[in-house]
């Protein structure tokens, strides 16, 4: 893990196994490596990331302001909850949506945690594949123009095959919830 993080403080780019399926990932800080998953991906620029955190004191130095509920709704959340929170700061700004919002996700992928952890800050969490494809359930499914365009491959769980995607939940300014995707 130790030479992947180290990739990553560098600005490289990784595909990796996460809790939901396979992904891009990079610095959620570092503009120029956002940007390189965006031109790998072939991505418009106005769509937003999802990013992974290890745990909400980590979410909160992105996000100095959220609603109460967000501990409950993660809480009690049964498969990965993406949760979309307004007034990011400190990230790239390619990872936000254009009012300011980004989808954050607070991970229990042993994987994705030492990742986290070692890097000490957000990484992007983005499906490996070409803008508009069909999401990697495994490996094998991952494209070989995105595994070419990767700085390092992530060899765990390799065979493991993985389709759960998260559930997506929009809180606004005032605590408002909105469901995106159950």
């Amino acid at each position: 893990m130790k030479e992947i993080v180290e990739i990553l403080k560098s600005g490289g780019t990784i595909l990796y196994p996460t809790d939901t399926i396979w992904g891009l990932g990079c610095d959620a800080t570092n503009e120029e490596a956002c940007q390189k998953i965006l031109d790998l991906k072939q991505r418009p620029e106005h769509k937003s990331f999802v990013i992974l955190v290890d745990d909400f004191p980590m979410l909160q130095r992105y996000i100095p302001e959220f609603q109460e509920v967000c501990y409950d709704l993660a809480d009690l959340a049964v498969k990965p909850l993406t949760i979309i929170y307004p007034n990011a700061k400190g990230l790239a700004p390619s990872i936000l949506a254009k009012d300011g919002s980004v989808g954050i996700r607070i991970t229990k992928d042993p994987t994705c945690i030492k990742l986290i952890r070692g890097l000490r800050k957000p990484i992007v969490s983005t499906s490996a594949n070409i803008s508009g494809d069909k999401n990697p359930v495994n490996y094998e499914t991952v494209s070989a123009e995105i595994k070419n365009g990767a700085d390092h491959i992530v060899k765990e769980r390799l065979t493991e095959k993985m389709n759960t995607p998260s559930q997506i939940i929009k809180i606004g300014l005032r605590g408002d919830i909105e469901i995106i995707r159950k």
